[in-house]
């Protein structure tokens, strides 16, 4: 089967041709002068292409039999970024037109992020319905890619959403996700987020990806979460894989939003948006927990326990340079 994967180089990405690497033949869209390394070992052929121009998309696609876009501008955070519309909401759209008009089935990774935030005694699942969680830019952009995708399948596109929760694992080059794991590791915070989050293991997400693509499945949206844990918790495990510090407890909501202005000030000093913003105080303020039992039935999707995907992020990283083992 012929697969055309987008954002290749990133954490889901990678991990998908990974997976797929030898059973199919697996095509890139990737830009321009692309870093090698993640597809060290991986028979893929690249077509060149550009997010941030999506009317240059029809181009660059070529004829396949499906399309797993993973692509993405992940950036959690206050500030307006027009880009983040541009790369998220509108390629998307083009994506799904050119895989409508092709008959090309769709795989698109959007995010559980892009879902109402749900609590510890009521998980969110693919039924819930509610406004977005946080008004920033990644997760209106996401909704809103959803929505186009959603009247796309309506006009006759074959396509399903998922949507992944927190991911760690092995191949996060950025890295992303894998961030939080790095600070706690080398960095410590005394006390962390006062939410918590759905953990899962990129190598169980890219599996249930892999077979939405490669199988027939309804065209509907499947959660990819995973365990439901605090952030304190979730800290205190990466500590205790990685040697480094655990925090004592969690921060109180002033302290939060303090956090938050200061991150907002310096950001307009520097010009330059931090991973501390009053954006990413408030979804760590959230509980993002979630449901992935229908994943579970109809994708055959898998979780492994937390210490091990964070104990497999972090040797990877500290195999890869990111990192010095303890």
């Amino acid at each position: 089967m012929k697969i055309l994967v987008t954002g290749a180089t990133g954490l889901v990405g990678n991990n998908c041709v990974r997976h797929l690497n030898g059973d199919h033949e697996l095509f890139a869209l990737v830009r321009e002068g692309h870093d090698q390394r993640p597809f060290e070992g991986i028979d893929v052929t690249f077509c060149i292409g550009d997010l941030s121009k999506p009317e240059t998309l029809s181009d660059a696609i070529p004829e396949v039999q499906a399309i797993i876009h993973s692509a993405g501008d992940t950036h959690i955070g206050k500030q307006p970024r027009p880009s983040q519309h541009v790369v998220n909401t509108q390629a998307t759209k083009a994506i799904a037109q050119i895989a409508r008009e092709r008959n090309i089935k769709m795989v698109f990774v959007s995010s559980v992020d892009a879902l109402p935030a749900g609590s510890v005694d009521n998980l969110v699942n693919e039924e819930t319905k509610g406004d977005a969680k946080c008004d920033i830019g990644y997760v209106l952009t996401k909704r809103e890619a959803e929505a186009d995708l959603f009247e796309q399948i309506e006009a006759g596109l074959d396509a399903i959403i998922v949507n992944p929760g927190f991911m760690l694992g092995p191949w996060d080059w950025k890295p992303s996700s894998g961030r939080l794991l790095l600070e706690v590791a080398t960095k410590f915070t005394p006390f962390g987020p006062s939410g918590g989050f759905s953990i899962c293991d990129v190598r169980d997400v890219a599996a249930a990806i892999c077979y939405a693509a490669t199988e027939q499945t309804d065209n509907r949206r499947y959660i990819l979460a995973g365990h439901n844990i605090t952030y304190v918790d979730s800290w205190k495990i990466f500590a205790k894989v990685s040697g480094g510090s655990p925090p004592i407890g969690a921060a109180g909501p002033i302290a939060l939003k303090a956090a938050g202005k200061w991150g907002d000030l310096m950001a307009k000093l520097s010009g330059r948006e931090g991973d501390v913003n009053s954006g990413t105080i408030a979804m760590s303020m959230l509980f993002h927990y979630y449901d992935s039992s229908r994943a579970e039935r109809e994708l055959g999707y898998r979780l492994r326990p937390v210490e091990e995907s964070a104990a497999d992020a972090w040797k990877w990283f500290c195999e890869y340079g990111y990192a010095k083992s303890r």
